[in-house]
């Protein structure tokens, strides 16, 4: 039976796809409204299928290049092989995939919701969640289904087949060629998410600023030349990229905790690889979980409050998750005690384990209340902006600002003690396997993250499809509720990014040959600095690249309102492709620099500095880039939604202030500051943070200090017996101990 436990988790992944295949059907079916509402859709997917061409005809050429140079990589050390190239192919490819998975069922949801609203909230919640669940559970299942499969093969060929030692050269090995698949996973996801970021940023920033701004007509109406290239883009960065953005964490995660469980000795009934196969398989029952989850995910009537329906489902995923990983921990971990030989020599035991995981999935649940609280409508940080918003654009941005700044706080003392708590109740293994407790309800996170972007959509084709004022009221509210999920999703990511850093920057170490990270030294030091710099370069370049696309557009969509008569009185159609291609184009050529620097910054430090140095520089992009991940995410979020708090009217200082108002216009403004905040650099942090860790991770053998080669990597056993007597019984206790010389 235990031999046979491996396998339960690709198996796992492949009950989520098809359950993914079902719902997907059922969205399918629904009614997708008038020929009017059809052919809105139509755009809008052609649109975000034409990006995703071309962003993927350029990527195949990033793709093959670097796992050529992978699979050459492999053959200049024992601890690795030319497979790592299959391994990376296949990661970018799922990746990749993930994204599409997402962007298809939203193309097809959006126009559904919209036809659902026309009857109720209800029947629009029903459609938009299930069509934000395919796409939760597609990128879960196949993250869990091609990890587990990966690693049963290679685990097979590398150390079943050699008869290699489960805790030595030959597992690490095995682990070493499955990072290939978390790299090109990453590798794919920062592209993705960078490159649909600028995409829908550009045309939502042009779009308000001429439309809304400039020529007073609503949000998504169908004279703005821009609004078709807005709902595209919510597909391509929201969805595709948010996809293939969360498989990625998703890989990296589980992979951190595996690699760190290569070193622990255990003698269980799994042949010793217990704590490697153990991360898997939390990631597999939470799967199972999320999608029970998604059950209780309803309202029955439209006064009912739909962000407590999602807090529920979210909360039943979480609880299930913690009942079950007792008895599952319980049963695969053996009993006594268990050591991870670096980063302290905690020892610590099963129960321990089962301690860290619940502090991670408390880390994750608090992240996301926090989150929560600075940006959604109604609580005090997004009142203030509200409030700043009457004396004008600048009193808001400083607003935003503010709220922005202030809500690192309460995220960064939560995940300092989540960090501390989890590495004393087991260790540095401890701290992985939080994130991969926090990471274990990704399918139901994701699944209340989609749904926003599918709801926005299916607002802009009520707007354009001049439906009845109520089902755009319903729209908005899943839209409303839709950017704090945004928001929450993007927290509880950049918090795993921060846990799972940690835990593949222990791992680095490791494999690296080096002790400690010594900042004492002035290199070390220095590399520290300039990791702190990369996440605002980043930042810098990911923003402007925003704003020049967004003047294109602008400048566009200025010259159809001028050069094409009839617009504005409904007798001409604006020419939207056009702006589709602006996006598409700008943000093809504009993710290239933001993606080389989080690629190349650690292969050229660490080749030419060394494996401490680049430790130095993991560490600052790590502490600046959750830190600024953080106050992106949360100021965008909370600009958003102030604007959007005067479509249904505040009180400021005794008046009442509507849409079209000053302080309204205020509120546009700051909302702009904030779209490339929340939607493109933001997001992109946790990416860079673990993109950067799993290169310094590939490239650590050939840069150890520990001698590689031919000469590497030879191991002895050492058996340590130690007799006491308890109760006039002798108890015997046996150690084995690897040495690697």
């Amino acid at each position: 039976m235990e031999q046979m436990f491996i396998y339960i988790v690709p198996l796992l992944g492949i009950i989520g796809l098809v359950v993914m295949a079902i719902k997907s059907a059922w969205v399918t079916k629904q009614d997708a409204g008038d020929e009017n509402m059809a052919e809105l859709a139509g755009h809008i997917a052609k649109g975000a299928m034409a990006f995703l061409k071309a962003e993927w005809k350029v990527l195949a050429y990033f793709v093959v290049i670097a796992g050529l140079l992978l699979g050459w990589s492999g053959t200049l050390i024992e601890t690795s092989s030319p497979v790592i190239a299959i391994s990376f192919l296949i990661g970018a490819v799922l990746s990749a995939f993930a994204g599409y998975l997402g962007m298809n069922i939203a193309t097809k949801a959006n126009v559904r919701t919209t036809q659902a609203a026309k009857g109720s909230l209800k029947n629009a919640l029903k459609v938009s969640f299930t069509g934000g669940t395919v796409m939760g559970l597609g990128v879960a299942g196949l993250a869990v289904f091609g990890m587990g499969a990966l690693f049963i093969l290679f685990y097979n060929m590398f150390v079943l087949s050699t008869g290699g030692d489960v805790n030595g050269a030959a597992m690490e090995t095995a682990l070493e060629v499955l990072a290939g698949f978390s790299l090109g996973a990453e590798s794919i996801a920062l592209f993705a998410r960078v490159g649909g970021g600028i995409y829908t940023k550009a045309a939502d920033v042009g779009a308000d600023l001429v439309g809304k701004v400039e020529a007073g007509i609503p949000e998504d109406d169908v004279r703005n030349p821009a609004t078709i290239a807005d709902n595209v883009g919510d597909n391509v960065g929201d969805v595709a990229g948010m996809g293939a953005d969360l498989f990625g964490s998703y890989v990296a995660t589980i992979l951190a905790s595996m690699v760190l469980g290569r070193e622990i000795v255990s003698d269980d009934n799994f042949g010793g690889i217990a704590p490697v196969l153990l991360p898997l398989v939390i990631a597999g029952m939470g799967l199972i979980f999320s999608i029970v989850g998604t059950w209780f995910v309803r309202i029955s009537k439209d006064t009912d409050s739909v962000q407590a329906a999602l807090n529920k489902g979210n909360w039943i995923s979480i609880l299930l998750t913690v009942a079950a990983s007792y008895p599952l921990i319980m049963y695969m971990l053996p009993e006594g005690e268990l050591v991870l030989s670096r980063g302290g020599s905690i020892a610590f035991t099963k129960m321990g384990v089962f301690g860290a995981v619940v502090i991670g999935l408390i880390v994750g649940a608090l992240m996301s209340m926090i989150t929560e609280y600075y940006t959604a409508m109604g609580k005090r940080p997004v009142n203030s902006i509200i409030k700043q918003s009457s004396t004008g654009h600048a009193t808001n941005i400083i607003g935003g600002l503010s709220v922005g700044m202030e809500s690192t706080v309460l995220p960064i003392l939560v995940l300092a003690g989540g960090i501390y708590g989890s590495f004393l109740a087991a260790g540095l293994y401890g701290v992985a396997i939080a994130a991969a407790g926090m990471m274990a309800t990704t399918a139901m996170q994701l699944a209340i993250d989609a749904f926003g972007p599918i709801a926005d959509n299916a607002g802009g084709i009520a707007e354009m499809s001049g439906l009845p004022k109520e089902v755009r009221e319903r729209t908005d509210i899943l839209d409303a509720v839709g950017n704090t999920t945004a928001a929450t999703g993007k927290g509880f990511a950049i918090a795993s990014a921060a846990l799972t850093a940690l835990a593949l920057f222990a791992a680095y170490v490791g494999i690296a040959g080096i002790d400690s990270i010594d900042i004492y030294k002035a290199d070390v030091l220095a590399g520290l600095f300039v990791g702190a710099m990369i996440p605002f370069i980043f930042s810098s370049l990911a923003i402007a690249a925003v704003g020049r696309a967004a003047m294109d557009m602008v400048n566009e969509v200025r010259r159809q309102f001028r050069e094409i008569p009839g617009i504005m009185e409904y007798k001409n159609k604006p020419e939207y492709e056009k702006c589709v291609e602006i996006s598409t184009q700008a943000s093809i050529r504009e993710m290239v620099a933001p993606g080389a620097i989080a690629l190349i910054a650690p292969m050229v430090v660490g080749f030419a500095f060394g494996a401490e140095v680049l430790g130095g520089l993991l560490a600052g992009i790590t502490v600046s880039g959750v830190l600024m991940g953080i106050f992106q995410n949360n100021a965008g979020g909370a600009w958003d939604n102030a604007k959007k708090s005067f479509e249904k009217g505040v009180m400021i200082d005794g008046v009442m202030q509507y849409k079209g108002s000053d302080a309204h216009k205020a509120s546009v403004t700051g909302d702009t500051v904030g779209d490339p905040f929340k939607d493109t650099s933001g997001p992109s942090m946790n990416i860079l943070i673990k993109l950067t860790s799993i290169v310094a991770l590939v490239i650590a053998p050939h840069i150890s200090e520990k001698p590689h080669g031919s000469h590497a990597m030879k191991e002895t056993v050492e058996i340590k017996k130690e007799i006491t007597y308890v109760d006039s019984k002798k108890v015997e206790k046996i150690e084995k101990i690897v040495i690697t010389k």
